[in-house]
């Protein structure tokens, strides 16, 4: 039986007065790989932000191995969580290895300078993600799936037990987007990651997940395997859409195909 590493409870959290999450509770075991999906605006970035402790909530908790994250210190959480946003800051003149590098500030006093555990994590790191090759290039010479994968670098070299991403394929074309949901889940298979995404595109989550989360309308909708969820009312009820579902027959893995737009009653 899978573990619990990180609980949300009844966390409510928002901008100003304007609440986007609201009592939102939900339990991720050790080892899995969860996708979370929702239409625009339901919270799915809020959410992944307040989990990472980049966003305090208004109310509610995030526990990592049952301590509130919020009662830790930067560090604390950054060596067991890694978070990738959606939109990363221009670095204009860093090679990857440097980015790679900024990967374990955790592990580093401020008044000491790389150590061999370090140098060690970030080759380990360029070569999970096959960026050695690609080591001391500058991160601009790079195409959008490279670029990616040299983040993705920089963030299991912090070590994490837990890896968020948000939104890790918007922007790149198909063939580096299969690329990017491939080495996600090698490093979910062969490194132990727990992984939590947030994904546009609802056959990846299917494909490459162990279970979904739905959100909608700022709450928790449903949770579930993809197989329960994709013949629930999910799609209907929540995205608008009539589909079809087939099963890939290389993996077993449900796939859906979008008929038409389902107008409000």
């Amino acid at each position: 039986m899978h573990e619990s590493i990180l609980e949300v409870r009844n966390l409510c959290a928002g901008y100003k007065d304007h609440p986007v999450i609201e009592d939102v509770s939900l339990s991720f075991e050790k080892g899995k790989v969860y996708s979370i999906i929702g239409p625009n605006g339901c919270g799915k970035t809020t959410l992944m932000r307040t989990v990472s402790r980049n966003h305090k909530p208004s109310s509610g908790q995030v526990l990592l191995h049952g301590k509130n994250i919020f009662q830790m210190n930067t560090k604390q959480v950054a060596r067991h969580i890694a978070m990738l946003s959606q939109h990363n800051a221009t670095l204009e003149d860093i090679t990857v290895r440097t980015l790679v590098n900024y990967g374990r500030y955790a592990y580093r006093d401020w008044w000491k300078g790389q150590t061999a555990e370090d140098q060690d994590t970030v080759r380990w790191a360029l070569d999970r993600t096959g960026m050695s090759d690609y080591a001391d290039r500058k991160i601009t010479a790079l195409s959008g799936g490279e670029r990616q994968r040299a983040w993705i670098a920089m963030s299991i070299a912090q070590k994490p037990e837990i890896l968020l991403l948000d939104e890790p394929t918007t922007y790149l074309d198909i063939s580096h987007q299969l690329e990017i949901m491939e080495l996600i889940s090698k490093l979910n298979r062969e490194e132990k990651i727990t992984i939590i995404m947030v994904l546009h595109d609802i056959n990846h989550a299917a494909r490459y997940s162990d279970e979904m989360v739905v959100m909608h309308n700022h709450h928790v909708y449903q949770q579930g395997d993809p197989w329960s969820l994709l013949r629930s009312n999910v799609l209907r009820d929540v995205f608008h859409i009539e589909a079809d579902i087939s099963k890939d027959q290389e993996n077993g893995t449900p796939i859906f195909y979008a008929r038409k737009v389902v107008q409000d009653q």
